[in-house]
This record gives structure tokens, C-alpha cells and sequence, in this order.
């Protein structure tokens, strides 16, 4: 018997997903609790169609990703910090400071958690890495001036 995962199923699968089980199973356990509806034509229509949808969302996310990365890569983004003598600063610049930076400059508002920078503790230039996307990043430099 075929059906559809209406929930995570341990030893079986996952939500939507199509599943081969025993008759006994599935009439006895699976369909009485919810936890699946049979395979019939409307129900494949219906994943086949929730699918393509989830399919086209990552194509765009990938796309708006790809786009985010060819305006970030290479550029630069400057940061002014109050900063004492031989340009040491008081404090350090956080993820969150590149990321209010980024937002500033480009118009683009990227999670804090994405971005990846040393530790800036003096004035200079450092290198930042923004992960957009599984598998696509964007190089950029950071600028550290003194207020």
C-alpha cells in the first residue's frame, strides 16, 4: 500500500513523502492517527503540485542569493570606531556593527549570524565572508577608519 506522510513517522520518513507500507500497517495505524493519507490521484496530484511549488521558492532564493553576492563581492564597507593610540580600538567591532554597515552602504539586510570576520580589535582593512546560500558566499573587505 502507498501513502503520503502527513507527519515525521520514525523508521519510516518524512512529512510528504510518498512511502510503501504493509496494508496492515497503513490501515490500522497510519490512516486512523493521521499520520498519512492514501496515495490516490488526488493526493499525488496534490504532492506533485506542493513539490514544484517548494522546487520554484528555492530557484527564486537561489537566484536572489546569487544576485545579493555579485553586489557584495569585492566591495568594501567602512566602519568608523572610536579608537586610541597606534589605532588600537575601544572595544571591537561586532558582526552586528558589519552587518548595520552592509544594510547602509548596499540596501541589504543580512542576518549577523551569515556573516564571518576575524576579530577587530585596531584600525585596517579585514577580510569578511557573507554565506548567502548553501554553497554561495560573497567576499568582501571591511574598513576600519578612527571616528
Amino acid at each position: 500500500m502507498k501513502v503520503i506522510l502527513t507527519a515525521d513517522v520514525k523508521g519510516l520518513g518524512k512529512k510528504g513523502e510518498l512511502v510503501e507500507v504493509s496494508d496492515g500497517h497503513g490501515r490500522n495505524f497510519l490512516l486512523p492517527r493521521g499520520l498519512a493519507v492514501a496515495a490516490n490521484a488526488q493526493a499525488m496530484n496534490e504532492l506533485k503540485n506542493r513539490e514544484s511549488a517548494a522546487a520554484h521558492h528555492q530557484a527564486e532564493e537561489i537566484a536572489a542569493a546569487k544576485e545579493c553576492a555579485q553586489k557584495l563581492n569585492g566591495k568594501t564597507v567602512t566602519i568608523k570606531a572610536k579608537a586610541g593610540t597606534a589605532g588600537r580600538l575601544f572595544g571591537a567591532v561586532t558582526v552586528k556593527e558589519v552587518a548595520q554597515a552592509i544594510k547602509q552602504s548596499f540596501g541589504m539586510e543580512i542576518d549577523k549570524r551569515k556573516i564571518s570576520v576575524p576579530e577587530i580589535k585596531s584600525c585596517g582593512g579585514y577580510d569578511a565572508t557573507v554565506k548567502l546560500y548553501k554553497g554561495i558566499t560573497a567576499d568582501m573587505k571591511v574598513m576600519i577608519v578612527e571616528e
